[in-house]
């Protein structure tokens, strides 16, 4: 099978290069090689290679930055996905694109379910919310697969992040009332090419098992890399931001687990595992 992955240079695209069945055929790009905010780009790209399966893993990720880069995170998120949708759409190429928990406000007391009604609170998720909906209305073969709190090899992330500043201060105050559930790549991306082998169309989500705050997810970077750094919680209003988080995103993995016979591991395993590598 003939697999185009956009994105290929992060870390989603490369933990599914790592983990991809033998019988893909790949051919990885990245924003050096292809940008999808390109029509015609997209188009003879996509037409020289012919693929039977797209996977975009393209994405404009850093949320503080959409805010005042508003234009630049639609044209990514939304108008690029749109491209490769209709490109797919006419060939009936099957498209996996990858969204994101940021497309809810974070009211909810339990778990979000596919069909909760999406409410964006920031710039990046309302440009991937738009960019679900572009998928949705031009390739009629998709599966959008919605995560968050991804960590993994390659690029920037919440685990480096704390790992960099505990090697550099013996005090860290960390957000407390901000909860979601902790996404190892490897893990992901075990779960999305299922997902893909059985050919299932629709919206899922698909994040480590379990949840935790910022808070919680820090203190176990920490007690699992043996150091003794002291962390403290703090509420977000102590830890402005330019762009809004919601409160609460936890997203209900209980449609994929149908698929793959049950969800993927718990979080604080996962992030052994990673640790440990």
């Amino acid at each position: 099978m003939k697999v185009f992955i956009t994105g290929a240079n992060g870390m989603l695209a490369r933990a599914i290069l790592k983990k991809k069945p033998a019988e893909w055929k790949v051919l990885g790009t990245d924003i050096d090689v292809l940008d999808i905010s390109s029509p015609r780009a997209v188009e003879r790209a996509l037409g020289a290679f012919q693929p039977d399966l797209v996977i975009n893993c393209a994405a404009f990720t850093r949320v503080d930055d959409c805010e005042a880069r508003r234009e630049e995170a639609f044209k990514v998120n939304a108008e690029g996905a749109g491209y490769l949708a209709e490109v797919c759409g006419e060939h009936g190429t099957f498209l996996v694109h990858f969204s994101t928990d940021y497309i809810f406000d974070g009211r909810k007391s339990s778990p979000y379910q596919e069909d909760d009604r999406p409410a964006p609170i920031n710039v990046y998720g309302e440009s991937k919310l738009e960019g679900e909906r572009r998928v949705r209305k031009s390739a009629e073969n998709h599966l959008i697969i919605r995560t968050q709190w991804l960590y993994g090899d390659g690029g920037s992330h919440f685990v480096r992040t704390i790992l960099n500043l505990a090697g550099e201060r013996d005090l860290l105050k960390v957000v407390n009332d901000q909860t979601g559930s902790p996404t190892w790549t490897e893990d992901l991306a075990d779960g999305a090419i299922g997902l893909i082998g059985k050919r299932k169309a629709g919206t899922y989500h698909l994040v480590n098992s379990g949840s935790c705050t910022w808070f919680d997810f820090a203190s176990e970077i920490i007690k699992s890399a043996g150091l003794d750094t002291k962390i403290l919680p703090c509420t977000s209003a102590e830890y402005p931001r330019p762009a809004k988080r919601p409160a609460y995103a936890v997203l209900s993995t209980e449609k994929a687990a149908r698929i793959l016979g049950g969800p993927l591991p718990d979080w604080q395993a996962a992030l052994k595992i990673y640790m440990k590598s």
